[in-house]
């Protein structure tokens, strides 16, 4: 049976791990592109990307009859099911940066002879990042993006694609809130100013 779309993430995951295959379908349809782009602006290589999302998707498949989402005094979720996932993928990214550094540059071809600034086209939760009108501010946007601090990036990441709250990246980071609130106001302020510059 097809879950119905006003299932919540919970309830989808439960149905998965149930033997619901179309309820890990809707999750996919949910998160899958907003979790790839996350973890494609943090490697910047789409083979990585491909790889890395893969492996997130698996690890909620193999553990999907173990998740439990931590509930409040209200019996509502106090993490969602999102949050989870993009901490999950985090922490994927983290290990592979450990391991090697990405040397991409703005015009190197990562996939059909697309640049790394094509990519900014696709649809964000930030709202200038959907008033770029043009490839030239899509490379001036993402190298802004590039020049943040990997820990403001992070942040700026986290919450732009993986709809996450402060409190949420705070403890996918190991953070204080202020911390994070003060990395996304200088993130924010560092992509401000590079939009008015391309005014």
């Amino acid at each position: 049976m097809t879950p119905p779309d006003d299932a919540t993430d919970e309830q989808l995951m439960h149905r998965y791990a149930a033997g619901d295959a179309h309820a890990f379908e809707t999750l996919y349809d949910r998160h899958g592109m907003r979790l790839w782009r996350y973890i494609f602006r943090s490697v910047r290589d789409v083979a990585t990307a491909d790889e890395l999302a893969q492996d997130v998707w698996l690890r909620v498949a193999r553990n999907a009859a173990r998740y439990q989402p931590r509930v409040g005094t209200g019996g509502q979720p106090m993490a969602r099911l999102s949050t989870w996932l993009f901490t999950v993928a985090r922490h994927r990214v983290v290990d592979h940066l450990r391991a090697a550094r990405p040397t991409a540059s703005l015009d190197e071809a990562v996939d059909d002879g697309h640049t790394l600034a094509d990519t900014l086209a696709a649809p964000s939760g930030f709202g200038p990042v959907r008033r770029i009108e043009s490839r030239q501010q899509a490379r001036q946007l993402l190298a802004a993006l590039e020049q943040l601090p990997a820990a403001q990036r992070d942040s700026f990441l986290l919450q732009a694609e993986g709809e996450m709250s402060v409190a949420e990246i705070a403890a996918a980071t190991g953070v204080g809130i202020e911390t994070v609130r003060s990395r996304l106001r200088y993130a924010r302020a560092a992509l401000r100013r590079a939009l008015e510059d391309m005014a």
